[in-house]
């Protein structure tokens, strides 16, 4: 009997020990307060975690900042390593500061850094710092930061949507950021190149809403672009571009998605000028897994099929995939050019302002819209 009474006060002991071992994550996404089912850039990152994850048996987990602020993004973070995670993905330019922080103070950690790289610059207008010291690029070994060529995926969408035989067209960021002002930049030029290969006019509206989340007064905006005669419009906003597609819906218009395929959020959207999110974190994730992380800088471009246009091709009237296919090649081979950045006299004027500039004298306006 006493031997019994000792067993079950040591499988009592067993279990109440095992009650209190917390669960721990092993690989970690932080978003930039949105969720994993945004169907843009949070989701897109969150799917290359959960491939990697299953298909190499590790546990995960996705953290979401009460606000999008670095202090609470340091405290989201905080929160993923003390559940153990070893790697730490982080969707987007708004964790720069985050990440300076964080590699020192997590030196056995991995981060990876979608669109952006470890700075302590606050505010690039004022020079202030998150530390109060100079400006600070350092970038730590345990960080990889992850860069898209936008501009080869905006050229991609705004030269089919051209040569599908749409004359009128409109661009809608979210805000100037490095990511959005690329995607603009090779719309316009994409448009562009159509137009000039097709002997077409075409007008092409851009604006930057102020934000990136869903709201009914850029919904507002873009349903009386479609009623004054916009044909398409390149929703480069995030969250924002579901208000665009409610307003395609409502008018009869057509959209140009971002980031991924949104094809499958509204009947509206005819292609989506694609950054291949997943695949670019599942393989830096694999390269960890394998002892082989990269660390530094990766660039994925039209080269390395790091951006494109999904396959799918059936809202278009003619344009095809053996048209994407000839599209595709020539960025590629350097047939066709792309800027990531323009060249313009008059450092002091707007992104919209350069562009109009670009595109003058050619087959294209550009309309700024305030």
């Amino acid at each position: 009997m006493k031997k019994l009474l000792v067993f079950m006060a040591a499988f009592v002991v067993m279990i109440s020990l095992t009650a209190c071992q917390k669960e721990t994550f092993t690989v970690a996404l932080v978003t930039d307060v949105g969720t994993v089912t945004d169907k843009s850039f949070n989701q897109g990152a969150w799917e290359g975690v959960v491939q990697f994850a299953e298909e190499f048996e590790y546990s995960h987990q996705y953290y979401q900042p009460d606000d999008q602020t670095t202090d609470e993004y340091v405290k989201s973070i905080d929160l993923a390593v003390e559940n153990g995670a070893e790697v730490v993905v982080t969707p987007g330019f708004f964790f720069e500061n985050t990440i300076w922080l964080v590699q020192d103070k997590y030196p056995e950690v991995k981060f990876i850094i979608l669109d952006g790289a470890p700075h302590n610059v606050a505010d690039w207008d004022t020079g202030d710092t998150v530390d109060g010291e100079a400006w600070d690029f350092t970038q730590g070994a345990n960080v990889t930061a992850i860069f898209y060529e936008e501009h080869e995926s905006g050229f991609l969408a705004g030269y089919a949507a051209v040569a599908d035989g749409l004359t009128e067209l409109g661009f809608m960021g979210g805000k100037a950021v490095p990511a959005v002002v690329r995607f603009g930049y090779g719309f316009v030029q994409g448009a562009a190149k159509a137009a000039e290969e097709m002997d077409k006019m075409v007008t092409i509206k851009y604006n930057y809403l102020g934000g990136f989340g869903p709201d009914p007064a850029f919904q507002a905006k873009a349903a009386t672009w479609y009623d004054e005669g916009t044909e398409v419009i390149f929703a480069c906003a995030g969250g924002a571009g579901g208000s665009v597609m409610k307003a395609a819906e409502q008018e009869e218009g057509l959209v140009i998605g971002v980031d991924v395929d949104q094809s499958a959020e509204s009947t509206t959207v005819i292609t989506s000028a694609k950054k291949e999110l997943a695949p670019s974190v599942y393989e830096t994730l694999k390269d960890w897994h394998e002892g082989n992380w990269p660390g530094g800088q990766l660039r994925f471009s039209a080269e390395n099929l790091g951006v494109a246009l999904p396959e799918n091709f059936d809202r278009f009237t003619t344009f095809d995939s053996t048209l994407y296919a000839t599209l595709l090649t020539k960025v590629q081979d350097g047939t066709y050019v792309v800027d990531a950045t323009l060249q313009v006299d008059g450092t002091d004027k707007t992104t919209a302002e350069l562009l109009a500039d670009y595109v003058a004298g050619t087959y294209t306006t550009v309309t700024i819209i305030e």
